[in-house]
C-alpha cells in the first residue's frame, strides 16, 4: 500500500549506476583515442568530449545495444544497502528512468535494467520507463539530470540532487554520496509524518540477503 508509505522516485544513470565511466570507454574505444582525452568532469551534452547531439545518439545506441551498458555498467558505492535499509523502513522505492531513447532498442534496455538491478540486489515496488517524471507521483526524488531536476522542482517537488560535474550549478537539496541520501530520505519521511518502522524480525538485512537465504535453503535441502 502507497497511501501512507514515504514514495522515492529513484533515477538510475548518474545516481545508481556509474553511466560515465562506462560510456567513456565506448567512446575511447569507437572513436580511437585515449581514454586519457575523454574527461570524467564532463557537462551534460559531453561537448568536452568533442560530441554533437548526432554522434552522442549514434555512441549511445552503440553502448546500449552492442556493449550492454544498462546490464553491465558498474553500481556506484552504497546505494543498494542504502536502499535495502530505506525499503526495510517502510519507503517505497520507485525507480524512475528515461532508457528507451534508442529507436529499436527498448526490448535490450528493457531486458538489460531488470537484469541490472537483479544482478545488484536493488530493491525496487515499481519500475517507470519515461522521459516525463513530474507525471509520476512520489513524495520525493533524487535525480542528476540538470533538466529533470528543475522540471520537479517547477512542478513544486523535492528533488535531491545527486552530485556530478554537470549539476554543480544547480542550488538546493544535494547528496554527494548514498550514505547522504538515506540521511536525507530519512529526515523527509519523518517530516512528512510517514510512518517509518525498524528491520522486521527474521529478515536478514543487507543487499545480499537473497544470497544468504538461498544458501541456508540449500544447506536444509
Amino acid at each position: 500500500m502507497t497511501d501512507s508509505a514515504f514514495v522515492f522516485g529513484v533515477d538510475l544513470d548518474g545516481v545508481c549506476g556509474d553511466y560515465t565511466s562506462f560510456f567513456r570507454e565506448v567512446v575511447a574505444d569507437e572513436l580511437g583515442v585515449s581514454i586519457d582525452a575523454l574527461p570524467f568532469e564532463r557537462s551534460w551534452d559531453f561537448h568536452e568530449w568533442g560530441l554533437n547531439e548526432q554522434s552522442f545518439q549514434r555512441l549511445h545506441r552503440e553502448a546500449v545495444v552492442n556493449r550492454h551498458i544498462f546490464r553491465d555498467m558498474a553500481v556506484l558505492d552504497g546505494c543498494s544497502e542504502a536502499l535495502w535499509r530505506l525499503s526495510d523502513a517502510g519507503v517505497w522505492i520507485r525507480v524512475i528512468t528515461h532508457r528507451l531513447y534508442v529507436n529499436w532498442g527498448h526490448a535490450t534496455t528493457i531486458a538489460d535494467t531488470v537484469a541490472w538491478l537483479d544482478t545488484h540486489r536493488i530493491p525496487y515496488r515499481d519500475l517507470c520507463f519515461l522521459g516525463a517524471k513530474p507525471e509520476v507521483q512520489a513524495d520525493a526524488y533524487i535525480d542528476d539530470g540538470p533538466h529533470n531536476i528543475t522540471g520537479l522542482r517547477d512542478r513544486g517537488n523535492t528533488v535531491i540532487t545527486f552530485d556530478q560535474p554537470y549539476n554543480r550549478d544547480i542550488r538546493g537539496l544535494r547528496a554527494h554520496d548514498w550514505a547522504e541520501v538515506e540521511h536525507i530520505v530519512l529526515g523527509l519521511a519523518a517530516e512528512g509524518s510517514h510512518g517509518l518502522q525498524i528491520q522486521l524480525p527474521g529478515i536478514p538485512a543487507g543487499s545480499d540477503r537473497l544470497d544468504r537465504n538461498t544458501a541456508a535453503e540449500r544447506m536444509v535441502d
